[in-house]
């Protein structure tokens, strides 16, 4: 399937993605600095780009566009992608307007067409192998799930956008162990949480609460944590992961550490195991640091593409997504106020009743 990718910052790694991909061709790419592209271009030996995002949109070769522009841009560029029958992947998070959410959902019925959230943590190795061992009942029944997103960010302060008002880690960091509860437990009704700005973000100029915890309640009573601090040290790597996944059943429990590429289980016979993957290091980590994960996105936009030619539905799907941005906001909002928060009185206020569960 031809793949043209919108937006060459995060987009970086999609490209990678797609160029060493045997189910994806690029056929396109496309940001709004000409310098962007260039560097891009000289970076890939890829030369095929525009600045105007037209000129993907008129180009009928093109199966698939993938946004990955800022966030506040998402939902005006999958309205487009869609009206010109286009399938869609679009980074998380989705959109941040959910009063837009209901001209999307209505599209995407009447195009046909598929729009898939790039929530990329799920498909890293640790992740991938939890959920499986999860669905071939290893650790029994659920009984919570405990995920959290810590790590040292402070460098995310020499990028301007970082210090506007706009920007919260609630939406750009703590979406991702969020997803984890979503993937779990989708049908998450109430949550309660509390959040601070931490001195060294403050001194940094960030505007918005760097260090955040809060508790889920599901529809049928289950409970879940996350919690998410950026702008301070993390334990070392052999004491701790950067993002972990914590699900504990009736039989067994597991724990899948996403940077570290390390996978424990204690399964329904007792036995523990602890599996690692350094052999595919340079599949996901493919730049400098791991400030990039090409890995996980080669991952999820092969699974899009099987979605497409399969017949299956690829999960977030949009439904789900717009149901993960309620989340997002009644988070947000129990910041706010310092109270628990109810994720149907955010669908209510835009007339959605989509936050049913993914796969």
């Amino acid at each position: 399937m031809k793949v043209g990718i919108l937006g060459l910052g995060e987009g970086r790694s999609t490209m990678s993605a797609v160029l060493q991909s045997n189910k994806l061709e690029l056929k396109m790419v496309c940001d709004m600095s000409i310098e962007m592209c260039k560097r891009r271009a000289a970076e890939f030996n890829f030369h095929n780009y525009t600045t105007n995002y037209q000129h993907m949109l008129d180009d009928a070769d093109i199966d698939i566009i993938a946004i990955y522009t800022p966030d506040h841009l998402h939902a005006e560029h999958v309205k487009q992608a869609l009206h010109y029958g286009k399938h869609v992947v679009c980074t998380k998070p989705f959109i941040d307007d959910l009063s837009k959410a209901a001209e999307l959902l209505d599209l995407v019925e009447k195009s046909g067409r598929r729009v898939f959230v790039g929530q990329s943590s799920r498909f890293f190795e640790p992740m991938k192998k939890q959920r499986q061992d999860y669905e071939a009942g290893l650790i029994g029944d659920l009984i919570t799930i405990e995920a959290y997103y810590h790590a040292d960010h402070r460098w995310f302060l020499d990028k301007p956008w970082s210090l506007q008002n706009a920007f919260k880690w609630l939406y750009g960091g703590l979406s991702h162990p969020t997803d984890f509860i979503r993937w779990y437990l989708p049908n998450i009704e109430e949550v309660m949480g509390y959040g601070m700005l931490s001195s060294n973000g403050a001194k940094g100029g960030l505007k918005n609460p760097d260090t955040m915890h809060f508790i889920f309640k599901a529809t049928d009573g289950r409970i879940a944590r996350v919690s998410g601090c950026y702008t301070g040290p993390v334990q070392p790597a052999t004491r701790d992961s950067e993002m972990s996944c914590i699900l504990r059943g009736t039989e067994g429990c597991s724990q899948g550490d996403y940077m570290d590429l390390r996978y424990a289980i204690t399964d329904k016979t007792g036995e523990e195991r602890i599996i690692t993957w350094e052999h595919k290091l340079k599949h996901y980590f493919r730049f400098e640091g791991k400030s990039h994960h090409a890995g996980e996105y080669q991952n999820y936009l092969e699974y899009f593409a099987d979605s497409i030619t399969e017949g299956f539905t690829a999960y977030p799907d949009i439904k789900e997504g717009v149901g993960t941005i309620a989340l997002l906001q009644a988070m947000d909002r129990s910041l706010q106020t310092g109270r628990p928060v109810k994720v149907d009185e955010i669908l209510a206020e835009y007339h959605l009743t989509v936050n049913q569960p993914g796969a």
